[in-house]
């Protein structure tokens, strides 16, 4: 029986739950990517799905031999291509994701292939905006940064054109005064 009069050992605390599940990666960048970019994602596959369905069938009605199976060819092209052109959009919209801390810049994309991305604000080297014919119709933009990693850049895609004009601003701006602390704290270590 134990003493009551004896000093009682604490418990070890129990772990706090984690706040964001972990078991499909890390947590999820914070702000996502414009609306807009779903029509300016199906422009693109109507454009891959329509161009490769006009060249099927100016072919067949230049090649009367082949005709019967490059209308086929083509009949398959569009039935085919309309199912990426409906589902790319609506889960690719509910994926990408990105945010920019004081630290770290992380981004999540893909539809069939997810792909995060975190990359310290020290190893940014070059932060550019483009914006091609397409997206400027959409009023969209891409950031893509380049970090001294072998994995390669960061990409941001289909921001509002504005937004990502203020990002690449905001960027520049922490990625020279991380550079600066750097910097500083080298010199104040020798």
């Amino acid at each position: 029986m134990p003493d009551p009069t004896a000093p009682s050992t604490p418990e070890p605390p129990t772990p706090e739950p984690p706040s964001e599940p972990t078991s499909d990666g890390p947590r999820p960048p914070r702000h996502p990517v414009d609306p807009r970019c779903r029509g300016w994602w199906v422009t693109q596959w109507l454009l891959l799905v329509g161009g490769t369905a006009v060249v099927l069938v100016v072919l067949a009605i230049m090649i009367t031999p082949a005709r019967g199976w490059l209308l086929l060819a083509t009949l398959a092209v569009v039935v085919l291509g309309a199912i990426p052109t409906i589902l790319q959009p609506l889960v690719s919209y509910r994926i990408h994701r990105w945010e920019t801390t004081d630290d770290a810049i992380y981004a999540r994309s893909g539809w069939l292939w997810r792909e995060w991305r975190a990359a310290p604000l020290s190893r940014v080297q070059t932060v550019d905006l483009v914006r091609g014919p397409l997206q400027q119709r959409f009023g969209l933009a891409t950031v893509t940064i380049t970090t001294a990693s072998a994995k390669g850049e960061v990409k941001i895609e289909a921001l509002d054109a504005d937004q990502a004009e203020d990002l690449v601003q905001r960027l520049t701006v922490l990625t020279q005064e991380t550079a600066a602390q750097q910097d500083a704290a080298e010199r104040d270590a020798t």
